[in-house]
This record gives structure tokens, C-alpha cells and sequence, in this order.
């Protein structure tokens, strides 16, 4: 049997649900899997979801388990709550909030091969859609790959409009990266061993189509709270559209870039997406892109407030050493980077100037456009 990838791939989830009712209407689309889940959520998403959430279930018939995701230490919480799951004898598992618990939850229900709902409460990441962990704490550690998806991702837009507006926009710059990175590795295997499906740039071409399109208006919509024709757009090419390009086509650079970051203390408040938009203006740079489409992105993503220099960053004096740790990083084996079909030719001192490109080119254009500079 040979080792080389000839199959093209397309990775999908079972079921995806949105809407301002999506809550309401759980029961109906969360029956399929069982009447008996554990709920895994932190406390202030109990508080401000999880509780009325429990209940609806319940009214419903649904004998609902409820677990508490006590943030901070993931790995220890996923050996307290998979054994909470043993011993509950829970049908299936119910990932409650923002990433990390949705990422405790995914792991959970395959250690117990047990079937699994995401309900995101806010739109930070595509993390409820995916197969895939990350594990997130200090310096970037690693990718955990599930072998299956969700079996249901259910989004109440009401919920993810009340959230701020910050992740929202978090996610848009993940969301734009991915496109892009998969665009830029097509000769090489997604996450999944596999040669990207033509589908998946049919669907990368959609996602990228509706943040332009819409981008802006949603993060405007947010701001108020209101769930609007561009905000509903969004939140589905965020949330379904980017993951099933991520998950069939793979990351590449501007994601090794959001890793490299993380050496750095100082960005370890920041979100993920905000670490990947900054990656994306350094594939292009990386890339040698024309100056009309780093523009094009540089002008979209400080649109939606996404930092696009060192100092919108968080970091204006960071020093040579610092920057050479995150392109070592970066550029570590294994890392998304090398996918690129550019790879060969990538080295840490590529990817060093590359960054300070970046912070240049942002620089330039704030400059040449006199746009007012809003820091995270």
C-alpha cells in the first residue's frame, strides 16, 4: 500500500441548525441523539444560558445531567468530567459556551464514543463545528484531531447577538485566514490526510464572498445587539462555512503565525482571532501578493477592528529576539506552515521578515488612509 495521498477529501457534519428560536427549539433537533445528555458548560454561561436552556430541555421530557467547566486547567478537567460523564451513564454529551468547554465536551464524547452536541454562545470561534481541540494555555502546545464531528451544531442567534461584538470579530479574522491558507496548500493533505475536494473552494470562495459582502455590517449589528439578514450571513459563514474549508482544506501560515504568537506574554489576553488576522497580512507578505489584495485585506480587517501592526497588537516595542521566537515557533516541526505549497522554500529567517513586513505594510496603510488607530 503506498503512503502517497491521492484522495480527495471533504470532512462535513451531520447537522446544523441557526436561528433566533434555535434554543426553543432544541428538543426537536436534539432528540435524534437520545433523552439523556450531560450538559457541560462554565458558570457564567449557565448562569446567563445554561439554566433556562436545562429547562427547556426538561420540559421536554430530556433527564439532563449538568457539569460544571471550571476553566484554567483543560486537561485536568476533561479526566474530572469524562469520569462525571461514566457515571451519569449519559446518552450523549452537550457542549455548552465558548471554545474551551466546547472543546472539553468534543473530547469527552469520543473517550466515550458517545454522540455530541455544540451549542456555541458566542461566535468566536468555528471550533463548534469542527473535529478538532486546541489546546490553548501559554505557549501554543498542540492540535488534539477527533475522529468525528458533532453529530448536531445548534446556534441561537439571539444568544450569539447579545455576546461582544469582539467575537464576532475574532472570528471573522479566523474565518477570512482560512480561504486563503487552503488556497495556498492545495498540492498538500488537510488535517484529515487528504487532498482538498473542489468543493471545498467552492464553499472557501462563498465564506471569503459573504465576509466582505457583509463583514462590516454584521460587526455594526452586533454592537446593537441585533440579529440582522448580514449578522445571520456572518455567523453561518463563520461558523459552518469557514470550518468545513478548515477542517477539507487545512490551515497554513497564518495559523502557524497565531502559534508563534503565543510565546509572547503579553498577547495571551488576546483572542484567537484576532493572533490569526495578524498571521493572514503575514501569508501575504510571505507570499509576495500584489499590493492590491494585501491591501484588499488589510482594509477589511481593520474594518472590523482586527489589528493588522505590532502596536494594534498590544506590542508597539517588541524587540528582534522576541519576533526571531515566533518565527521559530512558527516554524517548528509539524507546524501548518509547511503544508503551503510554497514549503519548501519557507526558512525561520523567511518568516521573521515576513512578520516585520506585516507590521510595515499595516503601518503604511493606516498612514496613507488616516485611519484613526483603535488598539484591542
Amino acid at each position: 500500500m503506498s503512503d502517497k495521498i491521492t484522495e480527495h477529501l471533504f470532512q462535513g457534519s451531520l447537522r446544523y441548525v441557526q436561528g433566533t428560536s434555535a434554543f426553543r427549539n432544541a428538543p426537536k433537533y436534539l432528540s435524534v441523539l437520545g433523552k439523556a445528555p450531560l450538559v457541560i458548560c462554565d458558570s457564567e454561561t449557565f448562569t446567563t444560558a445554561g439554566r433556562e436552556f436545562i429547562a427547556t430541555l426538561e420540559r421536554a421530557g430530556f433527564e439532563v445531567g449538568y457539569a460544571e467547566f471550571v476553566e484554567g486547567n483543560p486537561i485536568k478537567e476533561i479526566d474530572r468530567l469524562a469520569t462525571l460523564a461514566r457515571d451519569y451513564r449519559v446518552e450523549f454529551i452537550i457542549g455548552l459556551g465558548a471554545s474551551e468547554a466546547l472543546d472539553c465536551a468534543k473530547v469527552i464524547a469520543q473517550t466515550h464514543h458517545l454522540p455530541l452536541a455544540s451549542i456555541p454562545t458566542t461566535a468566536a470561534t468555528d471550533a463548534p463545528c469542527s473535529a478538532v481541540s486546541y489546546a490553548p494555555n501559554g505557549p501554543f502546545d498542540h492540535y488534539s484531531f477527533s475522529t468525528k464531528n458533532p453529530n448536531v451544531l445548534l446556534v441561537d442567534t439571539s444568544i450569539i447577538a447579545k455576546s461582544p461584538a469582539r467575537y464576532l470579530a475574532s472570528e471573522i479574522g479566523d474565518a477570512i485566514a482560512i480561504h486563503l491558507e487552503a488556497q495556498s496548500s492545495r498540492r498538500n493533505a488537510s488535517p484529515w490526510k487528504g487532498l482538498t475536494a473542489e468543493v471545498v473552494s467552492a464553499i472557501g470562495d462563498k465564506c471569503q464572498e459573504t465576509l466582505f459582502k457583509y463583514g462590516k455590517l454584521a460587526y455594526e449589528a452586533n454592537k446593537a445587539h441585533a440579529v440582522t439578514p448580514a449578522f445571520e450571513a456572518v455567523v453561518e459563514a463563520n461558523t459552518l462555512l469557514s470550518r468545513l474549508s478548515f477542517e477539507s482544506g487545512g490551515v497554513a501560515a497564518a495559523h502557524s503565525i497565531h502559534n508563534g504568537l503565543s510565546v509572547i506574554p503579553a498577547l495571551h489576553g488576546l483572542l484567537h482571532g484576532e493572533k490569526v488576522a495578524f498571521g493572514v497580512v503575514v501569508q501575504l507578505v510571505l507570499l509576495n501578493a500584489p499590493p492590491s489584495e494585501l491591501d484588499k485585506y488589510i482594509t477589511f480587517l481593520l474594518s472590523v477592528d482586527l489589528p493588522v501592526t505590532f502596536e494594534l497588537l498590544g506590542i508597539p516595542n517588541v524587540s528582534d529576539e522576541d519576533l526571531r521566537a515566533v518565527s521559530k515557533l512558527a516554524c517548528s516541526r509539524g507546524e501548518t506552515i509547511w503544508t503551503m505549497d510554497i514549503g519548501n522554500s519557507i526558512t525561520e529567517d523567511k518568516v521573521f521578515h515576513a512578520i516585520k513586513g506585516a507590521d510595515a505594510a499595516g503601518r503604511e496603510h493606516i498612514r496613507r488612509t488616516n485611519r484613526p488607530k483603535t488598539k484591542l
